[in-house]
């Protein structure tokens, strides 16, 4: 799950940054309290695939390139157990900016060439068809906190 944080919940999340428990509590209030679908998105299993394809093809937060490497893994770890990462206003301008110049063809031969015996998606078409509707939903999510100037979180557990 992608959400685009406001100000007082990215300062609560970095002043938090040490403490893992805080750090979970304030991430479970932001999802019971989220109320604008606007600026979430929910990729379920597909952001792993996103991932891949946006970098190195492995699941290396600091594999590929910035900005794409931000998209979904890249930024700032918050907790050390599950992913709970950062990105700031700045850097999500930058990600909602690279990810618009990635297209369907672009996007299925990042897919076919992910070749880490790591993934367990089915990388067949389906699987394909499955990654490009959320990433979708990605590039518009990044368009929408870009416009409202937020930071992103990415959570997984």
């Amino acid at each position: 799950m992608h959400f685009a944080i406001t100000s007082e919940q990215e300062r609560s999340l970095l002043a938090a940054d040490d403490d893992g428990d805080t750090v979970a509590e304030l991430l479970e209030e932001i999802e019971e309290s989220w109320d604008d679908d606007a600026l979430k998105v929910d990729t379920d299993k597909a952001w792993d695939a996103i991932h891949r394809c946006l970098t190195d093809g492995t699941l290396d937060p600091d594999g590929g390139v910035y900005p794409l490497s931000h998209a979904v893994l890249g930024g700032r770890h918050l907790h050390d157990d599950y992913y709970v990462v950062y990105v700031s206003a700045a850097e999500v301008g930058d990600v909602a900016g690279a990810l618009r110049g990635a297209d369907r063809i672009w996007l299925r031969r990042r897919f076919d060439a992910i070749d880490d015996p790591g993934y367990d998606g089915a990388h067949d078409g389906g699987d394909f068809e499955y990654t490009w509707d959320n990433f979708v939903d990605v590039q518009a999510f990044y368009d929408r906190a870009a416009a409202a100037e937020r930071a992103v979180i990415f959570t997984a557990t």
